[in-house]
């Protein structure tokens, strides 16, 4: 089987290709290659852990600083909004910042943000704390967005050909990132006190900003003539922002609400709830590298994965529950075995994404390079984050109006509206595609028989 790196593919104009030859090919990782997922894995790994870290114990200390419920959310929530409006712009101007320096300026300001949030318990309660806690965790936003939307960038570019495998592969990263964090940060908390998690964590990450500054390569660019709103203003790329949004949603839902309703219906101890969320996390990172592989070797799939992952995401979210007009009983094994389904569903659905929206840019004219590299990646990151926002905030709201059932529902019909879009549109294109294919070779056969008669005479 072929490794991500068979094929670097034909150079793209402007000298925007990965080096090597133009059509060489290897049958191994090159070196450059690796030094991308080393690069890659360990931004994946670092700025998930110290997203996550915060869940456990950080709302009860807010709380003894003067925080409301009502502002620790927001305090939450507005990661997602600074996470959003970061995209759009590092994306845009991803060619004239640089890659490689967006990288890892992102890597080093989210590593010493993430030390300064330890250092928050000196810091006088009331509206000081929780200034310093908006200004933390904006930066800390905005900084990681830098490094994620460079680093998509850089491994697409490095893996022209592998897009779906590489990006799966990483996911794996990202998963145990949010796996490892709360329970690493809860055992430091309760072992050392509230500074160390975030001093520990965050010093890892700096320790790994000299070792990407060293391995990372730096691909140069010439700038772009196209525009976020030229390529979100494409129908495919406006239906494919939709289920990123209904994808991050869905994740997003359960944060504030999966907790407290197995503690609620199940009266498990606060800490088995983390076990819980384990087998989403899991089965999401050990499926997105196999969707991935699977999406390279054979693209025409990638839509059929796409539309079959909302799908099954959707009768997901109809069963956590269960939904009360299914008339299924509430039961602990099923709930857990409906997380790992989830899980498999969301990297189904979600990896081809990102190949699929490129494919489309480079299909209605977008230059091979970085800049729609920059632009594809910054319309993900900011689609993800209107999910991130909205998924909790709505979660939240209905959790407390209709209960845990009627709302998992209602968030369900998120995933089977994406799909059922998607589904119809890909059948549209498909005949679509038939059609003008039809045309042109009756129009072909017409010129031929038009060339013969002409040569008759």
């Amino acid at each position: 089987m072929d490794s991500p790196g068979d094929s670097e593919g034909p150079r793209p104009p402007g000298g925007d290709g990965p080096p090597g030859g133009a059509m060489e090919t290897s049958r191994r990782l090159s070196r450059e290659q690796i030094f991308v997922l080393i690069s890659a894995a360990s931004i994946n790994l670092g700025s998930m852990m110290c997203y996550s870290i915060l869940g456990p114990f950080f709302p009860k200390e807010a709380e003894k600083k003067g925080a409301s419920n009502t502002v620790i959310g927001m305090i939450f929530g507005c990661y997602a909004l600074f996470d959003f409006l970061a995209s759009l712009v590092f994306g845009k101007y991803l060619v004239q910042i640089g890659a490689k320096f967006m990288f890892v300026a992102g890597m080093f300001v989210s590593g010493a943000v993430t030390v300064l949030f330890g250092l928050l318990d000196q810091v006088p309660e009331g509206a000081v704390f929780i200034a310093m806690c908006f200004l933390l965790r904006i930066t800390d936003a905005i900084s990681f967005e830098a490094a994620i939307t460079a680093s998509s960038s850089i491994l697409a570019k490095a893996f022209p050909n592998n897009v779906a495998t590489v990006l799966g592969s990483l996911e794996t990263f990202s998963g145990l990132g949010l796996v490892l964090g709360p329970p690493l940060g809860g055992f430091l908390y309760q072992s050392f006190g509230y500074e160390v998690p975030f001093i520990f964590l965050g010093c890892i990450v700096l320790l790994m900003v000299p070792l990407n500054m060293y391995i990372l390569p730096n691909y140069e660019s010439d700038k772009g003539k196209h525009s976020f709103w030229k390529l979100i203003t494409l129908p495919k790329v406006a239906f494919l922002s939709f289920v990123i949004t209904s994808f991050s949603s869905c994740f997003g839902f359960l944060e504030p609400t999966l907790s407290l309703f197995v503690l609620e219906k199940f009266n498990l101890p606060a800490g088995y709830v983390g076990l819980v969320f384990l087998g989403l996390a899991l089965s999401y990172a050990i499926s997105s590298p196999l969707v991935g592989l699977l999406s390279d070797k054979m693209p025409h799939l990638r839509k059929w994965l796409l539309v079959f992952g909302n799908l099954t995401l959707a009768g997901c979210y109809m069963l956590l529950g269960p939904a009360p007009f299914l008339h299924i009983k509430s039961q602990l094994w099923l709930l857990v075995l409906i997380l790992v389904i989830n899980g498999i569903s969301a990297g189904t659905g979600l990896i081809p994404t990102f190949p699929e929206i490129l494919s489309c840019a480079h299909e209605n004219g977008f230059e091979e390079g970085l800049s729609t590299l920059g632009l594809v990646s910054g319309l993900f990151g900011a689609m993800w984050s209107v999910g991130a926002f909205v998924g909790p905030t709505l979660g939240g709201f209905l959790y407390e109006k209709i209960g845990f059932e009627w709302a998992a529902a209602l968030q369900g019909l998120w995933a089977l509206t994406s799909g059922l879009v998607m589904g119809l549109f890909y059948l549209l294109e498909h005949s679509r595609r038939r059609r003008r294919s039809e045309l042109q070779n009756i129009l072909g056969t017409e010129e031929e028989r038009t060339a013969l008669l002409s040569d008759e005479r």
